[in-house]
C-alpha cells in the first residue's frame, strides 16, 4: 500500500510541477513577445520612450518624466537586452537590480557569454533557456529583427521560476513525505484491526493442528467464534468454511473410531473365545499322545501337527489378546524393573532357544531401573532377540546392550545379519509386517512381535526405533527413568492433605 502511494504521490506531484513549469514558461515566453515590441527605439533629446499600455504596432509614446538613462526604455528589471553589432558582438544589457551595483548596470558581456547567447539562441526566433555563467542566473531568451534590420537578444531571468518550481517540489514532496507517514500508521492500524478476526481463525486452526488425529478418540471441540464467520466479510466466509471443514473431519474421525473400536473388539472377543477350544484341542492332542493304547505312527504325527499349530496359534491369539488391551488403554503395573537382570535372563532364554548364534552382553556397572510392567518389558527384549535369531543365518552375532542417558534408559539389540529391505523399514513396527525373506513361517513367526514391542514401548511413555544396513541391525529402545505422573483419585485426596495420625 505504501509502495502504490508513493508512485501515486510521485505521479500526481510530477504532473503538478510539470504543469507548473508549463505555465510559468509561457507567462515568460508571453512577456518575451511584450518585450520584444518595445525595443530599439532611440529617444528624442531630453527624453525617454516609455510603451504604452496599447499593444497595437510599435509606437511607443514619449513620456519626459522619463529618464532611465539608457536606450532601451520599459525593460523590467528582471529582462536583459542585447544588441548585436558588426563583427558579431553583443552590446550593453539592462539586468536584474539584485546583480546590479547601480540601477540599470550596462554590462559588457565576457566572450563566454556572447558566445553561449550567440550559439544557443536560434535564428528562427524560438524562446530557449541559457545560461550566461555563474555570475548571473539563467535567462529565457529569444532573437528579435526589427523592420530597420537591428537585431536585438532579449531575455527575462528564470530566477524566480526556478525558485519557485523549487519551492513548490520541496512542498509537494514533504506533503507527500508526510501523508505517507499517516496512511503507513493508520494503514497499519486498520489492516490490524480489520485482520484480528483472522488471527483469531488461525489460532483455531493452530489449536487443531495441535491434536492427535491419528489414532484413539478424537473430540474437535474446536470451532472459530460464531462473531467471525459473518458469511458478508471475507474473514468470515473463511472461518465459516473452517467449520465446516471441522464439523466434516470430526464426523469422519468419530465413523473411523467406531469402526477402529469395532474391530478392535472383534479381535479382543474372538481372540478371548479361541483361548478355550485351542486349550480343548492342545489337551485332547496331548492326551492321545498318552494313551496307553498303541497309536499308528501316520495317526501320531498329525496328532503332533495337530498340537504344534494349536501351540501356534494360542501364541497368535495370545499376541492379539494383548495387542486388543494394549489399544484399549488396560493399565500397566508399575513396578521397579532392573533392565539389566532383565536384559540377562532374556539372553539366556535366546540362547537356548538358538544356540546356534552368538550371544554377547553389553551392560554397565551399575543397574539401570525403570518404572514399569516387568513382564511385558521382558516381553519386548524377548521379542527382539527373537526377531534377531529369526531373520539371521545360523552363526551371527546378537549383542544385547543395555545404557542410561539424561532421563531415558536404552536398550539396543544388535546384529551382525544382512540387514532389513529398505523398503521394510518404514513398517517395520506394523500389525503382520514382513519383508519377503520372512514370508516363511517355518519359523513360526506371527508378524506381530515388534508390533508387540512398539505397543508395549508407546504404554511405558517409551520410544522404539530401528536403524539398518547390510552388516548391522539395531533396533533401539528409550525408556523415562523418572516414575509417570499419578493423579491421586477423589478419595486418596482428602487423605494426601490431611495424614491419618
Amino acid at each position: 500500500m505504501i509502495s502504490l502511494l508513493t508512485v501515486l504521490g510521485l505521479v500526481v506531484g510530477g504532473t503538478a510541477e510539470l504543469y507548473l513549469y508549463t505555465s510559468l514558461h509561457k507567462q515568460i515566453d508571453t512577456e518575451l513577445d511584450d518585450l520584444s515590441k518595445r525595443i530599439g527605439f532611440r529617444p528624442p533629446p531630453g527624453g525617454k520612450f516609455k510603451p504604452s499600455n496599447s499593444t497595437k504596432g510599435d509606437t511607443p509614446t514619449p513620456n519626459d518624466n522619463d529618464n532611465d538613462g539608457n536606450n532601451f526604455g520599459g525593460i523590467p528589471d528582471d529582462a536583459i537586452v542585447l544588441e548585436l553589432l558588426s563583427g558579431n558582438t553583443l552590446d550593453g544589457g539592462k539586468v536584474d537590480l539584485s546583480y546590479s551595483a547601480t540601477p540599470d548596470q550596462v554590462i559588457e558581456l565576457d566572450a563566454e557569454a556572447q558566445a553561449a547567447v550567440l550559439e544557443d539562441v536560434p535564428d528562427s526566433g524560438e524562446k530557449v533557456d541559457v545560461n550566461l555563467g555563474s555570475s548571473l542566473p539563467q535567462y529565457r531568451m529569444t532573437r528579435v529583427v526589427k523592420q530597420d534590420g537591428s537585431v536585438y537578444y532579449i531575455g527575462i531571468s528564470l530566477e524566480q521560476v526556478n525558485g519557485t518550481l523549487l519551492t513548490v517540489a520541496a512542498f509537494t514532496g514533504c506533503v507527500i513525505a508526510g501523508s505517507l507517514l499517516i496512511a503507513g500508521w493508520g494503514g497499519a492500524l486498520i489492516v490490524r484491526r480489520t485482520l484480528k478476526p483472522l488471527d483469531r481463525v488461525a489460532a483455531t486452526a493452530t489449536r487443531v493442528s495441535e491434536l492427535r488425529l491419528d489414532r484413539g478418540e478424537v473430540r474437535l471441540a474446536q470451532r472459530v467464534p460464531e462473531s467471525d464467520t459473518d458469511p458478508r466479510t471475507e474473514v468470515g466466509q473463511v472461518g465459516a468454511a473452517l467449520n465446516r471443514m471441522l464439523d466434516h473431519v470430526g464426523n469422519a474421525l468419530e465413523a473411523r473410531h467406531a469402526s477402529e473400536m469395532q474391530v478392535r473388539q472383534f479381535v479382543a472377543d474372538a481372540s478371548h473365545e479361541l483361548r478355550t477350544p485351542l486349550a480343548a484341542i492342545r489337551g485332547y492332542a496331548e492326551l492321545s499322545r498318552r494313551s496307553r493304547q498303541v497309536v499308528p505312527d501316520e495317526i501320531s504325527h498329525v496328532l503332533n501337527r495337530v498340537e504344534s499349530e494349536a501351540k501356534r496359534m494360542t501364541a497368535l491369539v495370545e499376541d492379539l489378546l494383548l495387542l486388543a488391551r494394549l489399544d484399549a488403554g488396560r493399565p500397566l503395573a508399575q513396578d521397579p524393573v532392573d533392565l539389566t537382570m532383565l536384559a540377562v535372563d532374556a539372553t539366556s532364554d535366546a540362547h537356548a532357544a538358538g544356540p546356534s548364534h552368538y550371544w554377547q552382553l553389553d551392560l554397565p556397572d551399575e543397574p539401570v531401573t525403570v518404572i514399569g510392567d516387568g513382564a511385558r518389558l521382558h516381553q519386548v527384549v524377548a521379542n527382539l532377540l527373537a526377531n534377531a535369531r529369526t531373520h539371521t543365518p545360523e552363526g551371527s552375532t546378537v549383542t544385547v546392550k543395555v545404557g542410561a542417558v539424561p532421563n531415558a534408559a536404552v536398550i539396543q539389540v544388535i546384529d551382525n545379519g544382512p540387514g532389513i529391505q529398505a523398503d521394510v523399514v518404514p513398517r517395520i513396527f506394523e500389525r503382520f509386517a514382513r519383508g519377503d525373506s520372512s514370508r516363511s513361517r517355518a519359523a513360526g513367526s506371527t508378524g506381530l512381535g515388534l508390533s508387540i514391542v512398539h505397543a508395549v514401548v508407546t504404554s511405558h511413555r517409551g520410544k522404539v526405533g530401528v536403524q539398518s544396513r547390510p552388516g548391522q541391525t539395531v533396533f533401539t529402545v528409550m525408556l523415562p527413568l523418572g516414575p509417570p505422573p499419578v493423579v491421586p483419585t477423589a478419595e486418596q485426596r482428602p487423605q494426601m492433605l490431611h495424614p491419618v495420625g
